[in-house]
């Protein structure tokens, strides 16, 4: 399974350059980047704005994750979050990948290596939920890969979603965690 993990963006809302603040001692990225290695043979990591930032960042870890890493520089990253995706997907090799936000440093291990455990053949979209509302990160299979990066580069993870081939699982979990959206200082604080 392959790891995607979007820090393309500019962090506008933030003021400051999300994939790089710290949590837990280690920057966002490097928490969620730890965590996919112990699922994920290959690790995407899309750039756009700092793009050498997170490039000197991903410099300091060992040498058996940088191995699993792949940086792959989206120049269009300014029209949205959806192309770091198709990038990133343009990348994978794998039958399933997980999307993974950057703003969601805090999920434990043991969400991802039971979330993983809901791979299956029935269904090429499961996304987590907890008390019926829907959180991140998102698995998919190859046939949703193919969807995304086929799609006008307008398009969104939402439009994607109504497509009449997917056939979703939505796994009820105990992790509120999958609601983390870090997106002000005020949201980051209370993290």
């Amino acid at each position: 399974m392959d790891g995607i993990i979007i820090t393309a963006g500019l962090s506008s809302r933030m003021g400051k350059f999300k994939p790089l603040l710290k949590y837990n001692g280690l920057t966002f990225l490097e928490n969620i980047i730890s965590k996919l290695d112990l699922i994920c043979s290959k690790i995407i990591v899309v750039t756009g704005h700092n793009s050498d930032k997170i490039i000197e960042n991903i410099s300091l870890l060992s040498n058996d994750i940088k191995s699993k890493i792949k940086i792959v520089n989206n120049k269009n990253y300014e029209k949205g979050m959806f192309t770091s995706l198709q990038k990133g997907l343009e990348n994978c090799n794998s039958n399933w990948v997980l999307y993974h936000f950057v703003d969601q440093p805090n999920l434990p291990e043991q969400f991802y290596k039971q979330f993983i455990d809901k791979i299956g053949n029935n269904y090429n979209w499961i996304q987590p939920i907890n008390n019926e509302r829907k959180g991140h990160p998102i698995l998919f299979n190859k046939q949703v890969q193919k969807l995304i990066i086929e799609s006008n580069e307008n398009s969104n993870l939402r439009e994607i979603s109504k497509n009449v081939k997917l056939k979703k699982k939505y796994w009820e979990c105990d992790f509120e965690e999958i609601f983390t959206d870090i997106d002000t200082i005020n949201d980051f604080n209370k993290l």
